[in-house]
């Protein structure tokens, strides 16, 4: 096994992208990634690549493991067409030996696997931060109701925005069990810059948001979606998931995909009756 560590993110991209796109949906995470790095013209907060963490396993077939880390989020990892070789695993390992790992993002086999040799090699443990499942959707179920309107984030925006952002992370991203309160909006304005958040309103009341995360050649993300709780049972997640859904279908993608948290029955369920439809699952995990 050949470990090769990366310090030019055009060079990773144009050595992993054709093998990340061959699970497209399932690698919208490293993907994203590099495709953000490869262009190079967005490097705000954690998209600046000349921190990142980029590295590749192969064996004289060829690549078997892709690494990447955009500091502080977790290492990202996929196995080739999702076989697990253990002496690929160890290889990672080794080669990255020095660098600190907070924990690891990947399919739920290929997770398990990693963290256990990685922390038995390191004498950590681990802990789900995350129990996730990846749902794609190629059509909206038109029976879902629209409820209100659907308008894209706006400057006027800005004195709950940020809020329900910190709010989305708090309950559902990144492990997060507490909420940051928000002194500053103008990180949150990048969302109206890159306009990828819709902000559904009922009544001329904002109710909901959901946006956009990573856009790759046919398949885009789905995420960010937030429903406060005073506002939640009354429909809102799901219209305004399925209206942002296919907006993205309508702009020529033919997949939408999105993470959920299987400890939450009543999302999960939601985006089935939306029309999605699980294709794998993910952990997230926390090294300690």
């Amino acid at each position: 096994m050949q470990f090769k560590k990366f310090e030019n993110v055009n060079e990773f991209y144009n050595a992993t992208y054709d093998l990340l796109m061959d699970y497209e949906a399932q690698n919208i995470i490293p993907l994203g990634n590099i495709i953000i790095g490869n262009e190079g013209k967005d490097k705000t907060d954690w998209r600046d690549p000349t921190n990142w963490f980029m590295a590749t396993v192969s064996n004289e077939t060829g690549i078997q493991i892709t690494a990447i880390m955009t500091p502080p989020h977790n290492l990202a990892i996929y196995a080739t067409n999702n076989i697990i070789d253990s002496a690929a695993i160890d290889c990672l390992i080794d080669g990255i030996a020095g660098h600190p790992i907070p924990g690891v993002i990947a399919e739920k086999a290929l997770a398990n696997f990693f963290a256990k040799a990685y922390t038995i090699r390191k004498g950590m443990t681990f802990k789900v931060s995350m129990d996730q499942r990846i749902y794609e959707l190629t059509k909206v179920n038109q029976a879902i109701p629209q409820i209100g309107s659907l308008r894209l984030l706006e400057e006027r925006d800005m004195y709950f925005f940020p809020f329900w952002a910190e709010g989305f992370y708090a309950a559902a991203a990144y492990g997060c069990t507490t909420m940051q309160i928000p002194t500053d909006a103008e990180k949150y304005r990048y969302h109206i810059t890159e306009k990828n958040v819709y902000v559904l309103e009922d009544k001329g009341m904002p109710v909901s948001i959901a946006g956009f995360s990573r856009a790759m050649q046919t398949v885009i993300g789905i995420g960010r979606v937030f429903t406060p709780p005073y506002f939640r049972g009354k429909g809102y997640a799901s219209s305004c998931v399925a209206q942002v859904s296919q907006i993205a279908l309508d702009k020529g993608y033919t997949k939408c995909v999105l993470y959920t948290d299987l400890a939450n029955p009543t999302s999960n369920s939601i985006y089935q009756k939306i029309g999605y439809n699980p294709i794998c699952d993910s952990l997230m995990l926390k090294f300690m």
